[in-house]
């Protein structure tokens, strides 16, 4: 759930070098990820880093509609993601925002580099990314599901996209922002990349951070990014064994 800004800064690192919610600087939140979580998909995957909840579905590889969208030598992938009225502190509306439209084409783009769509000529891709609960890291987080998720369904790729932001709070860089670090901190870096081929497929930045300190930042988020592969991993190859014990 988003945080209502007070004009009041809140005390984001303590004496101790400990964050709010009693993290260190290099410490990720708790992280939870499940495969196969929808039946009428034809993958899903539901990622939790913290308080941020979101869930992913894969439609596909289908012909595409209308048939003038088609490519002849390859996929398209179509992505959409979408931020559930109750997700934040403010109700929003349903209806598509600026930002979830921009947000859905950094995902799209974070996420095509790995699937091999050039199998798939004139067929579509579809992508969908429900936030339901926002607590920051929602973008990075949603390229994690949406992996997990083409995984799930089966579509060829060259390795899992994983995805985490990394930021400046108090001066001090810190790893996977919830909201409050993010609202009051002084930069702000998602970062996500394909581990296993070394390949950073999302790198922004809002705020301002010296050479060296986005040099530090960037290497935090991939040392994040390798753990959150772990668990990706993990889930999938869970799912693999449940999948097995089905049959």
């Amino acid at each position: 759930m988003e945080v209502e800004r007070s004009s009041e800064k809140p005390k984001l690192i303590d004496e101790n070098g400990r964050r709010h919610d009693g993290r260190a600087p290099y410490e990720l939140r708790p992280i939870r990820i499940e495969v196969g979580v929808l039946k009428n998909a034809s993958g899903s995957a539901l990622v939790e880093y913290g308080k941020t909840k979101i869930i992913a579905a894969v439609y596909g590889p289908r012909e595409a509609q209308p048939k003038h969208i088609s490519l002849p030598t390859r996929a398209i992938i179509r992505c959409r993601y979408h931020m559930a009225p109750f997700s934040t502190h403010e109700r929003k509306s349903p209806a598509p925002s600026r930002r979830e439209i921009e947000l859905s084409k950094v995902i799209r783009e974070a996420l095509e580099p790995a699937i091999i769509s050039d199998l798939y000529p004139k067929a579509a891709i579809d992508v969908f990314i429900e936030v339901l609960n926002a607590d920051g890291g929602t973008r990075t987080a949603g390229v994690t599901a949406a992996a997990l998720a083409l995984a799930d369904a089966g579509i060829p790729m060259k390795d899992l996209v994983a995805g985490v932001a990394v930021g400046k709070v108090n001066g001090v860089l810190v790893l996977d922002l919830d909201e409050l670090e993010d609202m009051y901190g002084e930069a702000d870096m998602p970062v996500a990349a394909m581990p296993g081929k070394g390949v950073i497929t999302l790198l922004q930045l809002n705020g301002v951070l010296t050479p060296s300190e986005f040099e530090e930042a960037l290497s935090l988020a991939l040392m994040g990014i390798r753990k959150i592969y772990e668990l990706q991993k993990e889930a999938l190859k869970k799912r693999y064994v449940e999948l097995g014990a089905e049959t």
